[in-house]
């Protein structure tokens, strides 16, 4: 299986006004997974945007995740919702979504990893690996766990690498041990975010291609 490319709307680098075009970019270019990220923003404007983007990514046929808000997750039908460490346990989340629903939990360390798979989550990011200026104050976790997260945690649920990766550390990031990884920045920013995405899914395909 080929690995995944997750990519995130995130309202620190796109305007809500051109969540819409960045979206169909991103889904353009090849994102296997969109989450809607918008840290700070009220409730009512996140839950106004998420109606937005569904339909693009329901159009395109890719899970569409919320980020950090579960009843918005809910009331507008998204396909789940991505919690944090510090965003509480998973059962009572899984109960307000109802069954068949995607949801991922942030990791920083292997013992985080490991707790989260315990306690039934879908899928989890490991990171981050890189300092990013999504996460300011966070120092990267570095490489040095990655593979083994991937061979264990990984053999059971995706383990999607996160922070700090662009397409000229891709390789790097994959030869660590990475199957699935989040590019935000570097997607976002980019002048063409359509061929950016398109250009970091090939180099993933062909990473994983080549071993």
């Amino acid at each position: 299986m080929f690995p995944k490319l997750y990519t995130i709307l995130d309202l620190g680098y796109v305007a809500a006004d051109n969540a819409e075009s960045a979206t169909a970019a991103l889904l353009a270019g090849g994102a296997d997974l969109l989450q809607l990220r918008a840290k700070g923003h009220p409730p009512e404007e996140i839950e106004a945007l998420a109606r937005r983007v569904l339909p693009l990514c329901r159009a395109a046929g890719i899970p569409f995740i919320v980020n950090d808000h579960p009843a918005i997750a809910a009331a507008v039908g998204a396909d789940g919702v991505h919690l944090g460490q510090d965003d509480g346990p998973l059962a009572p989340v899984r109960e307000l979504l109802g069954p068949g629903k995607i949801i991922g939990r942030s990791t920083h360390a292997p013992a985080q990893a490991r707790a989260a798979l315990e306690e039934g989550f879908d899928y989890i990011g490991f990171g981050p690996l890189f300092p990013t200026p999504t996460k300011l104050g966070r120092p990267g976790i570095g490489l040095a766990d990655l593979a083994a997260v991937q061979d264990g945690v990984g053999s059971r649920i995706p383990v999607f690498a996160i922070g700090g990766i662009r397409r000229d550390n891709l390789g790097t990031v994959l030869a660590a041990g990475a199957r699935n990884v989040v590019i935000v920045s570097d997607l976002l920013t980019a002048p063409d975010i359509a061929a950016a995405t398109r250009e970091a899914k090939a180099r993933l395909i062909a990473a994983s291609a080549n071993p």
